[in-house]
This record gives structure tokens, C-alpha cells and sequence, in this order.
């Protein structure tokens, strides 16, 4: 049942990310012989992963010929390594209880939505062969299909917790973007989101939300519960407080929106009443292109 779940968020992932273009990794030189870039292209350098077998060829260095793979042929093969500086995509869904909130506004929950935004950006980078693997996870860095599947298998299995990700420490190269409801306090929120950034690692936040977690649309007596406690709130007259939770819930999104700033990282919002194409496509440009170099930490 799990896997069939994975395989079908898997081919509504990969239909989704099929209408954009393939996620273009650019790269500025600034220096002879350094490029740099919010990501790398996959390609051959000082590195320690495998990449490729290639024809020897003049003036390549001797000691990189395999010759393993060289004597089952009648040609001499060069074994290449992956450069170092190929870049390296984090996700993360929060596997909050609250994310599989879904209103009356909307045909998806806040997990099932994020879960679909994540799989797809993983599948646009695996078509740049940029390396993606979820964060917190022991899954290994890769750019392969069959890692679609994994990822799309661990992020349906994983279980429910109220914990934002713990300090890590991530490779040189790595981009970090994060999907999630945000709505912890703020002061857990920028522990978790400084510990990680603490290394320079660029990163992203896209706060996903239910319409009506915005707008309050009740009317009249309603009972509210706690999603991950005992508590629960009778209010008369619904519609007497939708000022005042409007109020607080944008001051939240502030409070994240400067977290988010003061790191250097972006922060951006999608509802799940809303299309993914048009999240996707701004994270395409932020990740992807030169607007990820000009504006990374500008909010989107």
C-alpha cells in the first residue's frame, strides 16, 4: 500500500515538474579556475564520487587510468570523479501533525501538498543531475530516478513529530529549501533554522497554508481542537474573532518572513487552494537561475 502511495506521488510529481524546464544550474566564474553558484552542473573535477569511464586520451594524467576497467577492453579508460563543487539539494517536510490540516477551501491537506512540491523540485533537479536527498534523513545524496522513489517512500512512511531539524552540518555546496506550516513559536523556529544556516549553507523557506488558517471564514458557534493535543475552544460568535486571528497569524508570518531575512535565506508562501505550477516556477527561478544568485536572500 505504501509503495503504491510513493509510486502515484511519484508520477503526479514527475507530470507536474514535466511542465516546467529542466531545473538550469548556473554558474558564475570568478576566479580562473573556481566557478561558483547557488548550484553546480554535475561534471568531472577533484572529488571522491564516482562519475564516469572515458577514453584516455593525450595529455590526460596516467594515474587516473583504471586499469580494471581497461583490461576488459582494447582501449584505455580514464576514471572520472564528480567535482566537488556539484551542488547538493536538502529537502524537508514537516512532519507535523497540524500539516495534515484541510478545510472545506481546498481539495488537498498542507502534508499532501508539500509532499507533492518537494517531490517535484527533487525531480527537475535529478533532470539537471543535481544530488537531492531529504534532511535529517540517512538517505545518500543522489541523481538518479530510482532516488525519486525513495524519497517519495520515506516521505509518505515518515512519522509524525512536532521536532523542526537539528543542527547539521552540510557539505560545502548545498542548498537547503523547506516546506512547512511555521507555525512552531518563532523562538524554536530561528534555533533550527540558525543552526543550520550557521555554515553559510543558502537556503529557502515556503510556508505552505490552508486558505482558511488565513482567513478564519466560520460563522457562528464553532468548536476548535487541538490537532496534536487535548485542548479544544467553543467560540460563540466565530466571526467576532477573525480580526484579531487575522492579526496574529500575520504577525507570525512576520516574525518567520525576518528569521528568514536576518539568515540570509528566502521565504516565500503557498496556499493549498492555489495551483503548484506557480510556486514551482518561482522556485525554479530562485534555485535554478540567475535570479537565485541576485536575489537569494530576497523574499519571493
Amino acid at each position: 500500500m505504501q509503495e503504491r502511495a510513493a509510486l502515484a506521488l511519484n508520477d503526479r510529481a514527475g507530470n507536474l515538474s514535466g511542465a516546467l524546464p529542466a531545473l538550469l544550474v548556473e554558474a558564475h566564474r570568478i576566479a580562473a579556475t573556481v566557478i561558483i553558484g547557488v548550484h553546480g552542473r554535475k561534471r568531472s573535477g577533484p572529488g571522491e564520487t564516482f562519475w564516469q569511464y572515458r577514453p584516455y586520451s593525450f595529455g590526460d594524467n596516467v594515474q587516473q587510468i583504471d586499469w580494471h576497467r581497461s583490461a576488459r577492453s582494447d582501449r584505455v579508460f580514464i576514471r572520472e570523479n564528480e567535482w566537488e563543487a556539484a551542488n547538493t539539494l536538502w529537502l524537508w517536510v514537516s512532519p507535523a501533525v497540524a500539516m495534515t490540516f484541510q478545510s472545506h477551501l481546498a481539495t488537498v491537506s498542507k502534508g499532501e501538498r508539500a509532499r507533492l512540491l518537494a517531490l517535484a523540485v527533487a525531480s527537475l533537479a535529478v533532470r539537471a543531475n543535481e544530488r537531492v536527498s531529504l534532511l535529517g534523513s540517512d538517505l545518500a545524496p543522489a541523481h538518479s530516478r530510482p532516488a525519486l522513489l525513495r524519497l517519495a517512500q520515506t516521505l509518505i512512511t515518515a512519522p509524525a513529530s512536532d521536532t523542526l531539524p537539528r543542527a547539521i552540518r552540510l557539505p560545502k555546496f548545498s542548498t537547503v529549501l523547506m516546506f512547512g506550516d511555521f507555525l512552531e513559536p518563532p523562538e524554536r523556529i530561528a534555533r533550527s533554522l540558525g543552526s543550520i544556516a550557521a555554515n553559510g549553507v543558502a537556503g529557502h523557506i515556503v510556508q505552505v497554508c490552508d486558505p482558511a488558517e488565513e482567513t478564519l471564514p466560520y460563522q457562528g458557534r464553532v468548536q476548535f481542537e487541538e490537532m496534536a493535543g487535548p485542548l479544544t475552544y467553543v467560540a460563540g460568535k466565530t466571526e467576532s474573532l477573525r480580526e484579531a486571528y487575522q492579526a496574529k497569524f500575520a504577525e507570525q508570518r512576520a516574525r518567520v518572513r525576518d528569521i528568514t531575512r536576518r539568515i540570509g535565506w528566502s521565504f516565500a508562501v503557498h496556499r493549498t487552494d492555489e495551483a503548484p505550477l506557480r510556486i514551482l516556477h518561482a522556485l525554479h527561478g530562485l534555485i535554478g537561475g540567475e535570479k537565485s544568485r541576485a536575489n537569494q536572500a530576497r523574499a519571493f
